[in-house]
């Protein structure tokens, strides 16, 4: 059996939406094939690969770091890597900023807020449609991240990405997309996230538009779930509940362009054909989606609520134990049981920079403004906490078991400030106003005992 044999079968999975379908787990050591017998048993590099194939690495960690934390994943390719890297021209990709990025003309000191971001009439893709909002850390040092919206109007056509800079953590809002990876394709929808490893070759598709979302662009560590201490072994984020895709390549000699990220610039490069084209691989390094409705949240039974952090989904740690690069974190549906506690989150300055989207409904720390598509940040610091609503509301209401609803928001929480980028400042919805939904907040002191 040869390539040419197969084309057909490998073509009509592109044609017709059939998905080839995924695998379990998270961080699990993998193995797939296209093709049958193109996967080598009990060696990694044979003398010849089945099919004329080429075995190559990628790795996704430095090769002496400890096996537990050791990735990498090898892949048996119709063409070598160097053969989908030609000479780079520099270009602009002037709405995708990277850290260090500190513009003297904004202040990023301060509460914001922005309303849902509308694409309008312009055609982007998942390179031209990228809006960064905020940088933190320096790329270059391979330390913090940076948040951007997506605004995805077409497909990327014969055109491919990927960064050297860093992994992609990607939560779409509205509309449905497509990752076509060296790896295997991922589709994407509302309610789910994806995660696009450092140095993955990939191509965005619209399934249905126009599509956006926010992405978590990690400098660091990668991403990894939190350590469960005392809950145990069950609940939050299950390691079955990850989807990493079955190999599924292209056999498509046609003039191609590969943009790379790389320390903060963009440059592009031509070739001659689809660099899709990983027939089978296996290992630990391979991108992974997950549907955020199987989360399944912990919280108090008795009384008070415990700190945000038990709502962490994923994490990304930094050399401080317990200090988190970044940590994403996930507000969903949910049971409010606790007696004598006011249940929203409480006011609080905070170490970390914290910046909340809203994927669908109402959030019940701001039941007014903070709208599906909209962004907030309060950044280290800076104190924040409910408005003047949902403060009365929950200190005067009669406390009883109540089902939190048709709500979904998370949070980029990262330990470094985060700066705004010019077009977060200038050009993106912000609501000039978002400070005041604290002005109202009144005085209810009474130096009586036993007054509350």
């Amino acid at each position: 059996m040869n390539t040419a044999d197969n084309r057909p079968i490998i073509q009509q999975l592109a044609t017709n939406g059939t998905h080839p379908g995924y695998m379990s787990g998270f961080g699990n050591d993998y193995e797939t094939e296209a093709l049958p017998g193109a996967l080598p048993q009990g060696m990694n590099s044979p003398q010849k690969c089945e099919y004329g194939l080429y075995a190559e690495q990628l790795s996704g960690t430095a090769f002496t770091a400890p096996s537990h934390q050791n990735e990498r994943t090898w892949c048996y390719r119709i063409r070598p890597s160097v053969k989908h890297s030609n000479r780079y021209t520099k270009i602009d990709v002037p709405y995708w900023k990277s850290a260090p990025h500190v513009d003297p003309d904004v202040i990023s000191l301060g509460q914001y807020r922005w309303n849902p971001f509308d694409a309008g009439a312009q055609d982007l893709n998942w390179i031209t449609g990228m809006r960064t909002m905020t940088t933190a850390g320096d790329v270059n040092t391979q330390v913090g991240m940076a948040a951007h919206v997506y605004l995805v109007t077409e497909s990327m056509v014969d055109e491919y990405f990927y960064s050297a800079d860093s992994e992609m953590l990607v939560v779409p809002q509205q509309g449905r997309i497509r990752f076509h990876t060296e790896l295997g394709i991922i589709d994407l929808e509302p309610q789910e996230i994806a995660i696009i490893p450092r140095g993955l070759v990939h191509r965005v598709e619209l399934i249905e538009g126009p599509a956006r979302g926010f992405v978590c662009e990690n400098y660091g560590q990668k991403f990894e779930l939190p350590g469960r201490g005392p809950i145990g072994a069950n609940c939050m984020a299950n390691r079955r509940d990850f989807k990493a895709p079955v190999a599924a390549f292209e056999d498509r000699e046609v003039p191609s362009t590969v943009t790379i990220k790389w320390c903060g610039q963009f440059h592009t490069t031509p070739i001659a054909q689809s660099p899709l084209d990983i027939v089978a691989w296996h290992g630990n390094y391979a991108p992974v989606k997950y549907d955020l409705r199987t989360y399944c949240p912990v919280g108090a039974i008795l009384f008070d609520h415990p700190d945000p952090s038990i709502f962490t989904v994923l994490t990304a740690p930094s050399g401080q134990p317990g200090t988190a690069n970044i940590d994403f974190v996930l507000f969903r549906e949910r049971w409010l049981v606790a007696e004598d506690t006011f249940r929203p989150p409480w006011y609080h300055k905070n170490i970390m920079s914290e910046l909340m989207g809203n994927i669908y409904g109402v959030y019940d720390a701001k039941p007014e403004g903070f709208a599906p598509g909209g962004i907030s940040l309060h950044n280290m610091m800076l104190p924040h906490g409910p408005d003047k609503d949902a403060f009365e509301g929950a200190s005067n209401a009669k406390l009883q078991a109540e089902k939190l609803d048709n709500t979904m928001s998370f949070m980029f929480e990262t330990r470094f400030p985060q700066h705004l980028t010019a077009f977060a400042a200038k050009e993106a919805p912000l609501q000039d106003d978002y400070i005041d939904c604290w002005a109202d907040l009144k005085k209810h002191f009474d130096g009586t005992p036993g007054r509350k």
